[in-house]
């Protein structure tokens, strides 16, 4: 077996916390940071392989590069400013305003849905779609209540008037951002706006709380799109990694190619 350090399951990014000290001058901070990261690089354990995301708020990873690391540029979107609600819902597209507009008096929405009730919806939503769900339910209960005892998260559900769960979102937040951690959407009831309607209740709370609001992204062509029509500013960040195991790299290679014969 071999020794990788990677992104933990529900977590989009990670990467170096790094804290200024104060009036800097901009040649200054990117010495700082060749200093830190430099330290942490070495202070890395031996690994076969390495990858992690940076958040966004990293833009300089040169002192990965000159250690030999490889770089993949990402994307998330994020609403940087949640203080006028009714500036944001201005800037969305006709498309999702006209999702408000259609299901704003027909469904009910409630918050805090237990765990339990939330992992089983998006499991069979995910079924009905012909997937399987890609975390298990201790992972979530896990997360869910740590996130919860930590009071920074929230389940938010739309209710049509016989009963059915539409859509729903599990979020959480921090100092910065409140961040759109797993959207549970059925199918049977794709297009009839509950989606737009739930993601504009979660930027409420990050209103309330004077926080952004993330997205966390998408690299899928269809979900970026939705995401760019909730007037979203859109954010590259990195993916940084590197091989140190040369089987490794073979094994990895040939499950790849694999992967990719299967799917034709």
């Amino acid at each position: 077996s071999f020794k990788t350090i990677e992104m933990p399951q529900l977590t989009q990014k990670l990467g170096p916390y790094i804290k200024y000290p104060d009036n800097q001058k901009y040649d200054t901070k990117l010495s700082y940071e060749k200093e830190i990261m430099t330290e942490l690089i070495n202070q890395l354990p031996d690994v076969a392989y390495f990858k992690q995301n940076f958040n966004y708020s990293i833009t300089n990873w040169l002192p990965f590069y000159w250690k030999g690391f490889n770089q993949t540029t990402y994307y998330t979107y994020v609403i940087e400013n949640t203080k006028d609600l009714q500036i944001i819902e201005t800037n969305f597209s006709h498309a999702k305003r006209k999702n408000l507009n259609k299901c704003r008096n027909l469904l009910k929405i409630v918050f805090d849905i237990d765990a339990k009730s939330f992992y089983e919806n998006h499991k069979m939503t995910l079924q009905k779609q012909g997937q399987k769900i890609s975390y298990s339910f201790d992972l979530f209960n896990k997360i869910y209540n740590s996130a919860y005892n930590n009071n920074s998260a929230k389940t938010i559900a739309a209710f049509d008037e016989n009963g059915n769960l539409n859509s729903a979102l599990f979020i959480i937040w921090d100092k910065v951002s409140v961040y759109n951690l797993i959207s549970t959407i059925d199918p049977d009831y794709r297009n009839n706006g509950s989606a737009t309607l739930l993601v504009l209740e979660a930027i409420k709370i990050a209103n309330k709380k004077g926080l952004k609001f993330d997205f966390e992204g998408s690299m899928l062509e269809g979900v970026e799109n939705s995401f760019r029509q909730f007037g979203t500013v859109q954010k590259p960040y990195f993916q940084i990694s590197k091989t140190n195991s040369k089987l490794y790299k073979l094994l990895s290679l040939g499950k790849e190619a694999i992967n990719i014969l299967m799917s034709k």
